[in-house]
């Protein structure tokens, strides 16, 4: 075969990102939840997490895999940062008087859009691993008990709504450790689960 006719074939040089995504989720989701269940009061470090690493972090991490061509981590990730950097615009917005706090009817809409979207990502995790089904499926929940109990002010069901989310951010720091740790050792450390053909 001629040199100008042989097929050049380009190694995918870059990190996966998918890491630094899940933990900046998990680790962020967490500490929001842990003051969801009433272990501390809203604090600058909640919000700090959740604009730097929940938020910032993921973007950076939903570019990097649309240069990996993953139309879905692409999505999840930029749209969970700005999730969380949109939330704490929620909160400085309205203490800054730059414009009326969110009303409570208004935030219960926020909750839920973000609940239906997060179940329609789910049905594109059951072609790719258990785990990330998991991650999905508990979020998809948690969004709906938080909007239950903003609309209803009812707080046993925002404390179940803390224990679920610390659950749900743990499940995420798991898949990320996961990812890693079985790209660096070459072999399963901690499984994913099976991935559906």
């Amino acid at each position: 075969m001629p040199a100008e006719l042989t097929p050049v074939i380009l190694k995918d040089s870059l990190a996966n990102p998918a890491p630094l995504g899940l933990f900046g989720f998990g680790m962020t989701t967490v500490l929001l939840n842990l003051h969801n269940a009433g272990f501390y009061e809203m604090n600058s470090m909640i919000l700090a997490m959740g604009l730097f690493y929940g938020g910032l972090a993921q973007v950076i991490a939903g570019i990097l895999e649309f240069k990996k061509n993953n139309t879905f981590g692409m999505t999840a990730f930029i749209s969970y940062g700005f999730f969380w950097i949109s939330l704490v615009g929620l909160i400085f917005m309205g203490k800054w008087g730059w414009i009326s706090p969110t009303p409570g009817p208004a935030l219960v809409s926020y909750l839920i859009l973000w609940g239906i979207f997060t179940l329609l990502l789910f049905f594109g995790t059951l072609r790719i691993n258990k785990a990330l089904q998991f991650v999905f499926g508990s979020l998809t929940i948690l969004f709906f008990l938080l909007a239950m109990g903003d609309a209803t002010k009812n707080e046993s069901i925002s404390k179940l709504a803390g224990y679920e989310g610390i659950i749900c951010g743990g499940s995420a720091i798991y898949t990320g450790i996961a990812n890693l740790l079985n790209e660096v050792y070459g072999y399963i450390v901690l499984p994913l689960g099976p991935v559906r053909k």
